[in-house]
């Protein structure tokens, strides 16, 4: 039941993934950008962050297919990763911007200017970010249900 649920759920996050990911990526070669809300689509990267989302969605996707076997379980987690690095090196970027003052400003920022630089727009893998944290979830329960590693045996044990 577990597995069958969560086969639904990347596919739905694959699709979501492969949409935003095709979106930067021609976003990317026409030199456009795109902000709807709170969320941008803009940049000097976006046509890489495009690539690399485009590919987790389909590694979403090829992943779904006989979805508790561990190899398919790695391609889930090998999507979530490029979604983890991708959001992860925006945040780093974000808080490195936040701490220098402005051109005009001291060598640290203001209480209101560090605050004011987290505010939006975001890019969209900062959104999908905590979506794809329930590879986790899932890796729990996979090793879970293969039980302990067993030893090869002519070792001795001490």
């Amino acid at each position: 039941m577990g597995f069958a649920m969560g086969r639904v759920y990347f596919a739905i996050l694959g699709l979501v993934t492969l949409y935003i990911g095709a979106t930067e990526m021609i976003l990317g070669l026409t030199g456009r950008s795109l902000e709807f809300g709170i969320v941008e689509m803009s940049g000097e990267f976006l046509l890489w962050r495009g690539i690399i989302l485009f590919s987790a969605g389909m590694f979403y996707l090829s992943g779904i297919k006989n979805f508790e076997n561990i190899h398919q379980q790695a391609k889930i987690l090998m999507a979530s990763l490029m979604i983890w690095i991708v959001a992860g090196v925006k945040i780093f970027s974000m808080i490195l911007e936040s701490i220098p003052g402005g051109e005009e400003g001291g060598w640290f920022n203001t209480l209101e200017g560090f605050l004011a630089s987290y505010s939006a727009p975001y890019i969209p893998s900062l959104f999908l970010l905590p979506f794809s944290l329930v590879v986790l979830y899932y890796i729990k329960i996979a090793e879970g249900s293969r039980g302990p590693p067993q030893s090869r045996g002519g070792g001795r044990e001490i």
